[in-house]
């Protein structure tokens, strides 16, 4: 009963200080609700790290002892993409720009699939340990503490989008701010990820991914009633919208940005497949062909779960906000939670935004862990304490996941927009750690020099176009549409083979990098 107990009180202090020390007026039926969910949740996360004190070592922390059983590691790689910037992205980015622009769901969905049929069976045959291994072996430990900053930068903005879009939820259904819904909501995601590592993620994903598949399910047909059925709502999206209602690309609908479009495809794409989030689940499968299947289900059951956030974002395109008396959403990341509030009635609003907040925790839980597990086990242990015990660096870890928890909640305070921060979350991963990883696994000749000669040029071609959503100015003259991410990644990559063929590094940096010219 102590995990019960404690979340409880986390829940009734919030509720005190909101009802006491505050002018908003909390839904209380809503926050009831939501506490339901929330402890469910934790409860089970908190059970299992009994498991995990089985088997207390590394491997058990980050990996859940490489025994995760197929359907499990199913619902877990699934509900990890299929979490808070999945499904309110989605829906924003359908409200707000037309379906073409709508590339993160099967982006994504893609990306687990091209990683399952390349990627996973050499990784969990190697039984690395995190994504950076490889990295590690091929390039040595200095050069992988740089190669980690992208893989960091990546987890943290992927974490902050997920906040946000927790936090907008859980503000919509409490009527609390935007940044008290975030903080609240992190800190119950990070506590039984630290108290029960993989397990405690993988066994919460289960019930979280069937929590937000059903209140998505009770959500959508009385969402369509207000715009007159699914064919009605369709037909209004193409008048409003034109030739960007479709997901195909066309000149019509995106005129200057058609290869800002293409560049985009293939950042996603690519850019989802180097995440530790991804390659935790490879390698805590039980075999290699575990490894595959649940990569290539993962990928289809987000394409599956992209179809309901689409419709809710066309409903909110084209419904009469004037008509419902509530208005627009007051911005973009709440497009889903104004949806399911104010355009359902209040039983099924109350049952389905709970459930759509309880859910979209499933991937703030991952992200912390993989983060954490690379910073301890690919920087901190090689460069500070190479002899480091197993009890110590599961309770490094464990104090790392606060760290990254907390990091990316000051992130997510300040950037207002899901898609914008899912989106950038795998543009640096794409540019910058993308073709070292290719080149890590595939090219026998790659070295420490061409890695770092690619990671600087991949880094100047992409910062020279510079980034809206982080304030970064351009240095370089791209003419507009121009696809220069595809570009720093492409010229990095060739940067790689060609440089480490051209200074050959005669012994590699570490006796067990044989293993990477296993076929």
């Amino acid at each position: 009963m102590k995990p019960f107990l404690l979340l409880f009180g986390m829940l009734g202090a919030a509720a005190a200080y909101l009802a006491w020390f505050t002018d908003q007026s909390v839904n209380w039926p809503a926050f009831g609700s939501m506490a339901a969910f929330y402890a469910l949740v934790y409860y089970v996360g908190a059970r299992a790290a009994g498991r995990r004190e089985a088997d207390a070592d590394a491997d058990g922390l980050m990996l859940a002892g490489r025994n995760l059983p197929l359907w499990v590691a199913i619902f877990t790689m699934s509900a990890t993409w299929v979490g808070g910037g999945f499904i309110n992205g989605t829906a924003e980015y359908t409200a707000t720009s037309g379906l073409v622009w709508v590339q993160a769901p099967w982006g994504y969905a893609l990306s687990l699939i091209v990683g399952g049929l390349f990627l996973a069976r050499p990784m969990r045959r190697r039984r690395y340990r995190t994504m950076l291994d490889p990295l590690e072996d091929r390039y040595g430990k200095r050069l992988t503490a740089l190669l980690f900053l992208p893989a960091l930068t990546g987890e943290l903005f992927w974490t902050a989008a997920i906040l946000t879009a927790l936090g907008a939820t859980f503000g919509t259904v409490l009527g609390i701010d935007l940044e008290t819904s975030i903080l609240l909501s992190a800190a119950i995601a990070v506590a039984y990820t630290a108290l029960g590592g993989l397990w405690a993620v993988a066994l919460t994903d289960v019930v979280q991914l069937g929590i937000l598949l059903f209140g998505l399910a009770i959500i959508v047909p009385f969402a369509l009633e207000y715009t007159g059925g699914l064919a009605a709502t369709y037909e209004a999206y193409q008048e409003k919208f034109g030739a960007a209602a479709s997901f195909l690309p066309s000149r019509e609908a995106l005129g200057n940005a058609y290869w800002t479009w293409w560049d985009s495809a293939l950042l996603l794409v690519f850019g989802g497949i180097p995440w530790q989030v991804y390659f935790q689940r490879v390698l805590a499968a039980r075999d290699e062909r575990s490894a595959v299947i649940l990569s290539l289900v993962a990928g289809g059951v987000c394409l599956l779960a992209a179809v309901a956030p689409v419709l809710i974002g066309m409903v909110s395109a084209t419904v009469d906000w004037s008509a419902v008396g509530s208005g627009p959403p007051t911005d973009p990341a709440a497009t889903l939670p104004w949806v399911v509030r104010y355009l359902t009635n209040p039983t099924v609003a109350v049952i389905g935004l709970g459930a759509v907040a309880a859910a979209v925790m499933s991937s703030v839980d991952s992200s912390v862990l993989s983060a954490s597990s690379m910073g301890i086990w690919n920087v901190y242990r090689p460069l500070m304490d190479p002899g480091m015990s197993d009890k110590r660096l599961v309770k490094l870890i464990q104090r790392c996941i606060w760290i990254v928890g907390v990091a990316a909640t000051l992130i997510a305070f300040q950037v207002k927009s899901v898609y914008a921060l899912w989106f950038l979350c795998s543009d640096f991963v794409y540019c910058l750690l993308f073709p070292a990883l290719v080149c890590a696994i595939f090219d026998p000749q790659a070295n420490r020099h061409g890695a770092l000669a690619g990671f600087l040029v991949a880094a100047f071609l992409r910062f020279g176009g510079g980034d809206a959503t982080l304030g970064l100015p351009e240095y370089l003259p791209y003419p507009e549409g121009f696809p220069f991410r595809t570009l720093a990644m492409g010229a990095g990559l060739l940067t790689i083979v060609l440089v480490s063929r051209l200074v050959p590094v005669r012994t590699p940096p570490k006796a067990n990098a044989a293993k990477l010219n296993e076929q």
